[in-house]
């Protein structure tokens, strides 16, 4: 018998809060495990080169896997992937702990990339099929919440474990991550709202892949998160090695690490009367714009503090890209093909994570672990340019799937 959402889903939101639980101690995992990886790499004999290769794999596995995990959840059931990124994520983090070469680190982090792109598939199609639209920016932007729980909390632990003896004291730290990303399985049951849905009816068609890139508002959405995640991701990787060549602690930049994502919560804390007072293209392409300037700004020689105060403006103003992104995604794809738009989405972000380490590793192997950071900087503001074009107007279906395929099919 098919299913569909539970209508009360909207009004009833105690599903969210645990769905920001689990999504906090998963992402929590995974934001302790990328600077130990970092640090557990150096020890190992990496260079800024091999750190940026190590990086790029975690995103590498994922590519492969984003549209059929997304195919596969426009079909059926969204909730069975949580427990499944769960499951990868510690495991990748405990393996890389116990890894004794550069290969192996790079492989288990590729496992971690992958629990990673699965919990959020089956996380962000959850949102988007239990929340009316109205409430969409809202609740998008309430479950990216524990992502930036999960990077508030992760870079503190790890720069409290990281210490003298890098080596080992890395590799307790990916242990540690491990344990903490297992509690997000207390909070990933019962999260999916589903009840008996009416008599099948013909097979819905299966929209190509082609045509929903093509969709208004798709390529924009997804290089604006593909550009926001790199700045995070390069950040989490990459200031632990800024702060090795300028003689900054690793307590010191978990702290800051920290202060980013703490600032990104308070951004998404204030979405929607920052929405009610800019709109959303005004919004979205302001912070852009001024996280590609404070990102370059971030190769400067600055002192603690002053880079403090930088990461602290930075990281709000990342925190509108994502959510926004999402709900750009979800309204422009065509009806049947959410959960695939959504995925093509996370592709277009893992190959952000891919090329963007990869060309950071060689520019900070040339130019110093500062210069990726410029890059950085130039691709927020090229997402601030798409910004500006905005996307195709909502689609209001009242909820019904049925009317919203048919306009498609005028369409």
């Amino acid at each position: 018998m098919p299913y569909a959402p539970r209508a009360s889903a909207g009004t009833n939101r105690a599903w969210l809060l645990r769905l920001v639980l689990a999504f906090g101690f998963a992402q929590g995992a995974v934001s302790m495990a990328r600077p130990a990886v970092s640090y557990r790499a150096l020890a190992l004999g990496a260079d800024e080169r091999a750190v940026g290769v190590i990086a790029g794999v975690y995103a590498l596995l994922p590519l492969f896997a984003a549209v059929p995990l997304g195919r596969r959840t426009d079909r059926g059931r969204c909730a069975p992937l949580l427990p499944l990124g769960v499951l990868l994520i510690s495991g990748g983090c405990a393996l890389s702990g116990t890894a004794g070469s550069l290969g192996a680190m790079a492989l288990w982090s590729g496992v971690m990339g992958l629990g990673h792109l699965a919990f959020v598939i089956g996380a962000q199609s959850i949102v988007a099929r239990q929340s009316p639209p109205e409430q969409q920016d809202r609740n998008f932007g309430h479950f990216t919440i524990g992502a930036s729980l999960g990077q508030l909390a992760g870079p503190v632990a790890a720069g409290a474990v990281i210490g003298g003896d890098r080596s080992h004291t890395s590799a307790l730290a990916l242990l540690l991550a491990a344990a903490g990303g297992a509690f997000a399985l207390l909070w990933t049951w019962r999260i999916e709202h589903r009840e008996p849905g009416p008599a099948p009816g013909p097979r819905a068609e299966r929209p190509p892949v082609a045509r929903i890139l093509r969709a208004r508002g798709v390529p924009a959405g997804m290089f604006i998160s593909l550009a926001v995640l790199s700045a995070t991701d390069i950040l989490t990787a990459y200031l632990p090695v800024v702060g090795e060549e300028r003689g900054i602690a690793p307590a010191v930049i978990g702290v800051l690490l920290s202060l980013r994502a703490g600032a990104t919560i308070a951004c998404r804390l204030v979405m929607s009367p920052m929405l009610r007072w800019c709109g959303r293209r005004a919004l979205l392409t302001a912070t852009c714009l001024a996280a590609g300037l404070l990102c370059a700004a971030v190769a400067l020689p600055l002192p603690v503090w002053a880079l403090a105060v930088l990461l602290a403006v930075l990281g709000f103003c990342l925190g509108v890209g994502q959510p926004l992104s999402m709900t750009t995604v979800v309204r422009a794809a065509p009806a049947g093909a959410r959960s695939t738009a959504l995925a093509l989405r996370l592709t277009g972000n893992r190959l952000g994570q891919v090329a963007a380490p990869a060309a950071a590793g060689l520019l900070a192997g040339t130019a110093g672990a500062a210069a990726p950071f410029v890059l950085l900087g130039g691709l927020l503001v090229l997402a601030a340019g798409l910004g500006l074009r905005g996307e195709a107007p909502q689609r209001d279906t009242g909820g019904n799937p049925a009317l919203g395929a048919a306009r498609e099919r005028v369409r």
